[in-house]
């Protein structure tokens, strides 16, 4: 019988968070080199939102509801969005999508599948430089050791790299059927084609993890796998993996200890 926990996790610019069904765990790298690491309940569960519309949602604010509780924690930790950069391409992007979508001579599937693809620019520039990658390898091999065995790689299935490829055709096809609504409830129309379209993602992306062999699931999954294998992800150093291992480890006597 199989009973390992489903995990995942987050790369930190000098450490790795690492969460399973009720508990989390964080482990960072400090200025003196020496490994802190810190561990909670989790306050949101997302698992007990069975809505199709909602659950997908429900699983993104679950995630982003561990960072304030890790800085709490963890003060030294470095979440990808300080970094200056990413700062500067949220507004840079901003300021593209805006132009795109005034630009009257683009089509309309066009132009949203544009504005859809810019919005990763600011998770490609927190990427460069630093350590993310590396962390985010690291976080994926010590996830894999211990789904699999020893032997994991720096590409892991359930990455959230993953979601692009039915990220970019649901939104594409959401604001596009949003432009056509009138002006007056188009910002509105816009933000329900966006829950509708991260509702979508999240149950394509569940049958993808499921039929891993299915040419569909395959060819979905495929920019996810380009992104992680080219950019996203590295080879993380012995010390950096050493820090996902301590997530890991701490993660898992919380959740073990929920369940003694």
């Amino acid at each position: 019988m199989n009973d390992k926990l489903r995990l995942g996790g987050m790369a930190l610019a000098n450490g790795v968070l690492v969460h399973g069904p009720t508990a989390w765990a964080c482990a960072i790298r400090n200025a003196d080199g020496e490994i802190e690491v810190a561990s909670r309940r989790k306050r949101l569960l997302a698992s007990r939102v069975r809505n199709p519309l909602f659950r997908g949602p429900a699983r993104v604010l679950e995630a982003l509801a561990l960072l304030p509780q890790v800085k709490r924690a963890l003060p030294a930790a470095q979440l990808p969005m300080q970094n200056r950069r990413v700062f500067a391409a949220i507004a840079g992007t901003t300021v593209a999508v805006k132009g795109i979508r005034d630009n009257e001579r683009m089509r309309p599937a066009a132009r949203e599948l544009v504005v859809s693809l810019l919005s990763f620019a600011p998770a490609v520039f927190a990427l460069r430089g630093g350590e993310l990658a590396n962390y985010h390898g690291a976080e994926h091999i010590a996830i894999g050791n211990y789904e699999q065995g020893e032997g994991a790689t720096k590409e892991h299935e359930r990455c959230g790299g993953h979601l692009i490829g039915p990220l970019l055709a649901t939104s594409a096809v959401g604001n596009t059927l949003a432009a056509l609504a009138p002006e007056r409830v188009r910002n509105q129309s816009r933000a329900a084609a966006q829950l509708g379209a991260l509702a979508a993602t999240t149950e394509i992306f569940g049958w993808m993890t499921r039929n891993p062999d299915n040419p569909v699931a395959q060819a979905l999954a495929k920019p996810g796998h380009e992104l992680q294998h080219r950019l996203s992800t590295a080879e993380p150093t012995p010390e950096q993996l050493e820090v996902a291992e301590a997530a890991l480890a701490a993660c898992l006597e919380l959740e073990h200890g929920d369940r003694d």
